[in-house]
Parts: C-alpha cells; structure tokens; sequence
C-alpha cells in the first residue's frame, strides 16, 4: 500500500500582500490519480505545487512519495526538484528563447538517456513539423504542448501542472485538454492539477480538494469521473441492509456487499477503497 499511495502532511506560513495565514495540508495522492486543487486565488494552491516539487524549504511535516521520503522537517530531510521524479508546467510555458523545439526537449533529457523518448514526445504532441521552430514563432498552445513534452523528457512519476492553460482561449484550452489526459495515461503519470475552470476540473480530474484560506474545505469526485479502479481513502460507515456504506469528502457512497466479504471495520474507520465504476467500489482489506 506504502508504494501505491503518496501523503503529504505540512504546514508553512503564507503571506499574501498584508494578509497573512498558515498552511495546513493533510493528503494523500494514490499511483496513477488526477487530482485536481481548485479554490480562490491565495488559497495556498500553488504553495502546495511548490512543497511537492521540492521548492519550498521552509513547510514543516512529511512528505512521502510511493514509498520514498522527500521531505521530513523533524529528520532534516529534503530532497531537491532534481532528485525528486517531477515534472512541472506552469502558466507561463518557461521556454528558453534561444532554443528551438528539439533543443528544449534536448536540455531535460537526463545525461546519457537516449534521445528516442524526444522523437516519440514530439510525434505524441504532433509537434514534429514543429521541432526546428523557436518559441517566439509559436502559438501559445504550440508552446505549452512543447512545456508539457520537455515536462516528461526525464520521464516522471508525478506531473504537477499549475494552471497551464488559464492563458489560452476557450477552444485552445479544450484542445489542450485532451493531450494533459493522453499524457496522464499513456505514461501511466500520477498528476496534480491546479485549475480555476469548473470544466477542465470536471473533464480531467477523478478527485477535487477544495482550497480556502491554506486549509482543505471539502473533497468531491466529479460525477463523470467516479470510475478507473483508482484508489480513495475513506470513512467507514458501516453496513446498511446488505451496503457498505463509506463518506468521502461530503459524499456518501455505497455498494453492494458480497456473499463471502468480511468487512472487519469500526464505524468512524479509514478504509481504502478502490472505484469500480461511476456507482461502484470494492473495500480493500486490512493491512497487518
């Protein structure tokens, strides 16, 4: 389970112009989710991008990736971005200018790993009549489709993307929408979202923590996406004439229990459970 599931558990305070407050995050991230942080700018959102990507010293907590310290106040620890499996996208694309297409992507590329993954991102983001060009002779989608493709040169584990496409047009953004979902499961990518737009977080995102004030206020799962076997954390509730019953965020949820299942939990308990399809999931078993 330690491998499958990512926590973070950090508080760090925040000034934003003359108003201060701290943040205070308890999380966690399961292998291979999309999880979107919505809520009203200086809410903390990018302060947590920033924690998980190893740009932020100050946060106290822990935070464990997949099994793998990376950052732990109490022991000293802190991994910087290059020894952590990142990568990151923000709005404003962070292009070198002096560099065409290929040499963007050629820059990522760790030392001595071939340049095949570089063809194949740029065939994958249809980039490739593209490779010679500079950013300055690109349109805002070519040059975040060549940042999400540099993004994945040192092919990560975890993609954070910090509202990547709140500068495009409407059209733009919903084009763009469609690559961030082939990347995500084509590399088998465990991705944090950070958006505004209600329908990009709807479209791509299969959990929503909801941000205010440096503090998580609800946790939903948008109604399209509640499928894919991913894996949740939960409260038990308890059976309910022949239902497991489990809260999520504001959500309850209930499924079916099998004939053999035993279901060895306290009303109140942390259980993990992992999503079926839109109206059903399995409770998985203690761990010893």
């Amino acid at each position: 389970m330690d491998k499958l599931v990512s926590t973070l558990n950090c508080t760090l305070h925040l000034r934003d112009g003359q108003r201060s407050f701290e943040l205070d995050v308890d999380f966690h991230l399961a292998a291979g989710e999309l999880l979107a942080l919505s809520g009203p700018s200086g809410s903390g959102k990018t302060s947590v991008l920033r924690i998980l990507a190893g740009l932020e010293s100050r946060a106290k907590g822990r935070l464990v990736f997949q099994g793998q310290v990376w950052q732990d106040h109490t022991q000293h620890i802190f991994l910087p971005p290059q020894q952590r499996s990142i990568g990151v996208v923000f709005q404003d694309y962070a292009l070198f200018p002096n560099m065409n297409v290929r040499q963007n992507l050629h820059f990522a590329l760790p030392k001595n790993e071939s340049t095949a993954l570089i063809d194949e991102l740029l065939e994958v983001m249809d980039l490739q009549d593209l490779a010679r060009a500079f950013p300055l002779e690109l349109s805002g989608g070519q040059q975040q489709r060549v940042a999400l493709a540099r993004a994945l040169v040192r092919r990560p584990k975890l993609l954070l993307l910090d509202e990547p496409l709140s500068a495009l047009d409407t059209q733009m953004r919903e084009h763009l929408q469609q690559y961030i979902q082939e990347l995500h499961e084509r590399y088998a990518l465990t991705t944090l979202l950070i958006s505004h737009h209600p329908e990009e977080i709807q479209r791509l995102a299969q959990r929503v923590l909801v941000m205010e004030k440096g503090k998580i206020v609800a946790e939903t799962i948008p109604a399209e996406e509640r499928k894919k076997g991913f894996l949740l954390r939960a409260i038990w509730m308890g059976v309910v004439e022949g239902k497991a019953q489990v809260k999520l965020g504001d959500n309850l949820l209930q499924t079916a229990v099998k004939g053999n299942e035993v279901l060895a939990y306290s009303v109140g308990e942390v259980v993990w459970i992992r999503m079926l399809s839109k109206d059903e999931f399995e409770v998985l078993p203690k761990t010893s």
